[in-house]
């Protein structure tokens, strides 16, 4: 069966996120965007996760649904956890997705993590062993758990970033990097811009959301073919089989917030070009610029753009409904104009997804609002103008 499948998202227990993510909220957006299975986020920390075994039964195996509400939406138990540590004489951030198939496992790991975090000091705990041991007591505590690294370009936490990551898996992990199946490519980059390092031909390409907000839902996401289960889907998710993973649902990496390198407090926006012609540093101010993520893979890179591996995942690039509405409307995307506007179409035509991936293209043109159906195919035809983000600021987008 075909499952799109979001699983990085947060709680309201995690900093910057909104109050609405619960696990009710949750269900209820996943079901209008069109997403069928979704992460729960944060299970280290403990508030979040008493609610969690409260509300949630258990589905089809590994999985769970909740006990009230809106249950064909399907959870697979998931989080994030944040590593600082020092390595080879500087200080590393690294951010790392964790999905379990049980609160056996989950209980077994977290009393674990507790001895390097306080895990109800964030959703997103921080933790003072490396993430190479992180991977090791994950194997040795739960082996049945999956560890991702999550968003891995972008600068400041993440196992490749410009400021505290590595220049390899390998350097980060050693001999352990054989248990790293998959990694996050982020907002500010797709696959394509990975197919670039001939490293990462022997991990999967995951995208999700990172929700912080349930509209945020489906930004990002997978599509499989596979029996619903927490086996079949991380099987899936980690076999780099196009027969089993179908594609990812993309965000146009150019509108993701470190997408160009540059300085937000100065406004200064640069290409990887611009950049080295500025030595680095913000023209205005003459500090150091925030490296972006296309800057950094060009770094790392030991292929040409446009490089296609054998048997390569595709991808599917689209923005969200309400950002689109936002532009035809002349809106920002969280007015209560333009929700109406969402709801509307969601409730006429069926979830999000579907009418932004599979809506057949007459249909479009005849029965949504004047423009807006114009609109999405100029989205699928990436038709679309965006000045890329930087340094923490999303792109601007318009058609």
């Amino acid at each position: 069966m075909q499952i799109v499948a979001d699983l990085h998202v947060h709680s309201r227990f995690s900093r910057a996120c909104s109050r609405e993510m619960e696990i009710e909220r949750l269900a209820w957006w996943a079901k209008r965007k069109g997403i069928d299975l979704l992460g729960t986020g944060d299970f280290t920390h403990p508030i979040y996760l008493t609610a969690l075994r409260q509300q949630l039964e258990p589905a089809e195996a590994g999985l769970f649904r909740l006990r009230a509400g809106e249950r064909g939406v399907r959870f697979m138990l998931t989080a994030e956890v944040t590593n600082i540590f020092r390595h080879a004489g500087r200080l590393r951030k690294t951010h790392t997705l964790l999905f379990a198939p049980s609160f056996a496992a989950v209980d077994r790991l977290t009393a674990r993590l507790a001895k390097h975090g306080t895990l109800a000091l964030d959703g997103r705990p921080t933790l003072t062993c490396t993430a190479r041991e992180l991977l090791t007591i994950v194997r040795e505590t739960a082996p049945e758990c999956e560890v991702i690294p999550a968003h891995v370009w972008t600068p400041w936490f993440s196992v490749l970033g410009a400021f505290s990551g590595f220049d390899s898996l390998a350097e980060c992990y050693g001999e352990e990097t054989q248990y790293i199946r998959a990694v996050e490519t982020g907002l500010s980059s797709d696959p394509a811009m990975n197919w670039r390092l001939s490293a990462l031909d022997t991990v999967a390409l995951i995208s999700n959301s990172d929700a912080h907000s349930p509209p945020k839902l489906g930004r990002e996401a997978n599509v499989l073919d596979c029996e619903l289960s927490y086996e079949a889907v991380v099987g899936a998710l980690t076999s780099r089989d196009p027969t089993r993973f179908l594609y990812t649902i993309e965000f146009f990496p150019e509108g993701g917030k470190y997408h160009f390198d540059g300085h937000r407090h100065c406004q200064t926006r640069f290409s990887p070009a611009e950049t080295r012609q500025a030595n680095g540093l913000c023209p205005v101010c003459g500090k150091p610029l925030t490296i972006g993520v296309l800057h950094r893979i060009d770094a790392l890179a030991d292929r040409p753009a446009g490089f296609i591996p054998p048997h390569a995942i595709p991808a599917r690039h689209l923005l969200p409904l309400q950002e689109i509405l936002a532009v035809v409307l002349q809106q920002r995307p969280e007015t209560k104009k333009v929700m109406a506007a969402y709801h509307r179409l969601v409730d006429r035509y069926g979830p999000e997804l579907r009418l932004l991936l599979d809506l057949p293209e007459e249909e479009l043109t005849t029965l949504t609002p004047p423009g807006v159906g114009h609109a999405i195919l100029q989205v699928r035809r990436g038709q679309v103008e965006i000045t890329p983000g930087y340094d923490g600021t999303y792109g601007k987008i318009g058609f």
